[in-house]
């Protein structure tokens, strides 16, 4: 690779489909709460702006946020707010279990940042570029907490991925 060209960030790889399949339900909750409003005959354009509105709430509720990662930065954008931080300059590392499992990721800028383990296990690449800030954390002893979180994560990731290889191959 030439390096004087840019390296792309690394990206969720499967965060279209899910913003497409969040705008599929928007779009049919829309159509059909319009419908049954007009079948009714109770359609009015202050009902139609409600069902829109109320649509365009599905939309953000189910859009995942978008997860990018490059060069000692880990980004994650949701539709109403945007959080990075340095990974090569992290402090803490949080895991959260429970009805939806979380990381929480905070930098010694102050940063913090909340990331489902799940984009990262889908995401190779994204683990890499995060697992390549925290070796860089730990070697300037910046990162004090969370160390073991990280590296169970990196084991499920290796398992996760070396069973999909065998999968693939046939071998399993």
């Amino acid at each position: 690779m030439d390096r004087s060209t840019p390296r792309r960030p690394a990206v969720d790889r499967h965060w279209r489909g899910s913003a497409r399949l969040a705008a599929c339900y928007a779009v049919a909750f829309l159509a059909m709460t319009t419908l049954v409003d007009w079948n009714a005959g109770t359609l009015t354009p202050a009902r139609g702006l409600l069902w829109l509105a109320l649509s365009s709430t599905v939309f953000t509720v189910l859009l995942p946020p978008h997860v990018t990662a490059d060069s000692g930065r880990l980004t994650v954008r949701g539709p109403l707010h945007s959080s990075t931080v340095h990974t090569d300059a992290l402090v803490s590392v949080r895991q959260y279990d429970g009805a939806s499992s979380h990381l929480v990721l905070q930098d010694t800028h102050g940063h913090r940042l909340e990331l489902d383990p799940r984009v990262l296990t889908a995401n190779p690449l994204l683990w890499h570029e995060l697992d390549t800030g925290v070796r860089h954390s730990l070697d300037h002893g910046t990162l004090h907490h969370g160390a073991d979180i990280l590296h169970r994560l990196g084991h499920h990731i290796d398992d996760e991925t070396a069973e999909a290889v065998l999968r693939a191959s046939g071998l399993s």
